[in-house]
């Protein structure tokens, strides 16, 4: 992050590591404009109306507590001074960011909002994260308890899933047409590319990696979820809480309602139309039991070969962690396996750490391993007694001595021979990294190691018990996550923009002052019927406000004609004149 942009911190925030803290940007709350707000208004009123009767209880309760208002976008400072009652926080981003750093946020119970907001024409739904999505949809919904603390473990557990490289390019993809979607005066064709990119790659037939799986739980719980029962479902996912169109019409017979269960992990979807079937889970504490059963499978919890090897594909930094608790984080690429299929070596290259239960070992950071590191795995040949068990007892019988040249063999056929320098120990007392200068490592015809490479750090254990993505300790790896080169793309206002704007900001006077002024909104009505005619919102803003039944007839009159001629427009306009009659009637 720019050290010239600030942002309001507080603690949970100032805990999270610096790897994350590069994609804290502030909110620049002054930017958003009157028709910014307009937006935010219109989407707020309609959806918590509708809301009211189909969203789970906590939607509408979450929202006072997480001080989130209904007329105006929300500041982060004042969300964060509510949010933090229930140990949560939230940060502002530049839209999508990668999918690890995404889940390690909600992993420290911190929110990303992508501060921008979505135009008048994407009113209903936009591909991009803006934050009517994050803090009108995810924010209230966390207030419950229980399902907050599956979205945190849904974090812990998904910043750890190891991604593919098509993971990234997809990413990279989505990242880009939502930035095009949202942008002004960009060039059709432009979008059309890009939504070309994201179609090929999504309907490209690879196997889903863990990360994958990972993200379409997410999208069928945290974005897409409904809850209770089958027949007449609640809903609590934030993409279906944040869109006017999808929450209404995902109610409808012809979505598909299927039981929630770990099938869904399999079920890919695309962003950028409706979703045919929707999963309901009965209550957010089975949500943690098929996040449970799903983990079980994740290298993260089974480790071997299969794990490391994802590691390989993956060309991304992550971690293994032995039998013996020694964890070697790096970009893994490449392993040797015995006939078994068992690892008997591995090799990372390039800055690579060390480290004992996330933390990095003294004298074994990525100074000290900048190059790489590799080593043998399994039990010596023809001592029944495993390395990491020898106490300072057996280490004299095997003539494993500090000071003293070694020679010795694995049973996989690996030979290691270099004068032992001191080895290190784990908590209970079991070798994990032994030290030999002068080394040669061979394994058949090939030499693995030579002492031109320096000291050799031999990591001891017979097995991988777990592998990851990320850095066992994130101090390790300050760069961890590599920011995306695609950067939101912000255009100056045109003079018609900030006239236009200015209309909308003296409608918004006008209606929250004491008295209202009709003849100056009856100015701004004829300056629309001649220089924008189709700004349904600002007119929509003007019928709420006036007094007179003379003009609030006329701008009926208009707009209802502006419905049967822009089809697109009708079900907008003529829902929002339905809302603004009726809270008047209920005034009244």
């Amino acid at each position: 992050m720019d050290q010239h942009e600030h942002y309001e911190s507080n603690e949970l925030i100032d805990r999270l590591p610096d790897h994350l803290k590069q994609f804290i940007k502030p909110q620049h709350y002054a930017d958003y404009s009157p028709v910014d707000q307009a937006v935010w208004r219109y989407v707020m009123r309609k959806n918590v109306q509708y809301l009211a009767r189909v969203a789970h209880a906590s939607y509408l309760d979450g929202l006072k507590q997480t001080g989130i208002e209904i007329d105006r976008i929300p500041s982060m400072y004042g969300m964060n001074r509510i949010l933090k009652e229930i140990g949560w926080a939230a940060v502002a981003v530049d839209g999508f960011i990668p999918p690890n750093a995404f889940m390690e946020f909600q992993a420290h119970k911190v929110l990303v909002i992508a501060s921008d907001i979505r135009q008048v024409q994407n009113l209903e739904y936009t591909p991009a994260p803006d934050i009517i999505h994050e803090a009108a949809g995810h924010a209230p919904i966390i207030a419950n308890p229980d399902y907050a603390e599956y979205l945190r473990r849904l974090g812990a557990i998904g910043a750890k899933a190891i991604l593919s490289r098509y993971d990234i390019d997809l990413y990279e993809a989505v990242r880009k047409l939502s930035i095009l979607k949202e942008a002004k005066g960009v060039d059709p064709a432009e979008i059309r590319e890009a939504e070309e990119e994201v179609a090929r790659l999504q309907h490209t037939e690879v196997e889903p990696s863990e990360m994958a799986q990972i993200r379409n739980l997410q999208w069928w719980t945290v974005e897409y979820g409904l809850i209770g029962d089958l027949e007449n479902p609640r809903i609590y996912g934030a993409g279906l809480l944040s869109s006017i169109g999808e929450s209404k019409s995902c109610m409808r017979p012809e979505v598909k309602k299927i039981p929630y269960s770990l099938e869904a992990a399999k079920q890919g979807f695309d962003i950028t139309q409706t979703q045919p079937q929707l999963y309901v889970t009965p209550d957010f504490a089975y949500l943690m039991e098929v996040l449970e059963s799903f983990a079980n499978g994740l290298s993260l919890r089974k480790g071997g070969a299969r794990g490391i090897q994802k590691l390989v594909d993956s060309g991304r930094v992550g971690t293994i962690e032995l039998n013996t608790g020694l964890q070697v984080s790096g970009q893994f690429t490449r392993t040797i396996l015995n006939e078994d299929r068992e690892v008997i070596f591995f090799q990372t290259e390039g800055p690579t750490a060390l480290a004992y239960r996330e933390q990095e070992l003294i004298g074994h950071g990525i100074s000290r391993h900048a190059n790489g590191f590799c080593s043998p795995l399994g039990r010596l040949k023809n001592i029944n007694l495993a390395i990491e068990d020898m106490g300072p007892y057996d280490l004299k019988a095997y003539n494993f001595h500090d000071g003293k040249h070694l020679s010795f063999a694995f049973e996989s056929g690996i030979n290691v021979e270099g004068l032992n320098i001191t080895g290190i120990r784990n908590i209970q007392g079991k070798l994990m990294l032994i030290e030999l200068r002068d080394c040669t490592v061979t394994y058949r015809d090939e030499v693995l190691f030579e002492p031109s490479r320096g000291t050799f750090c031999m990591a001891v254990g017979s097995e991988i018990v777990s592998a990851y993505a990320g850095a066992a300790d994130h101090r390790s790896f300050p760069n961890l996550y590599a920011v995306s080169k695609t950067v939101t793309r912000k255009t100056s206002r045109s003079p018609a923009t900030l006239e236009l704007e200015e209309k909308y900001r003296q409608v918004r006077v006008v209606r929250e002052s004491a008295g209202k002024d009709d003849n100056r909104l009856r100015e701004i009505f004829e300056w629309v019927e001649r220089k924008a005619p189709e700004e349904w919102l600002l007119l929509l803003e003007l019928f709420e406000g006036a007094r007179e039944d003379a003009l609030r007839n006329e701008l009926h009159r208009f707009m209802e004609a502006l419905a049967l001629k822009r089809p697109d427009l009708a079900t907008l306009i003529r829902e929002g004149l339905d809302r603004v009659e009726r809270s008047a009637g209920q005034a009244v």
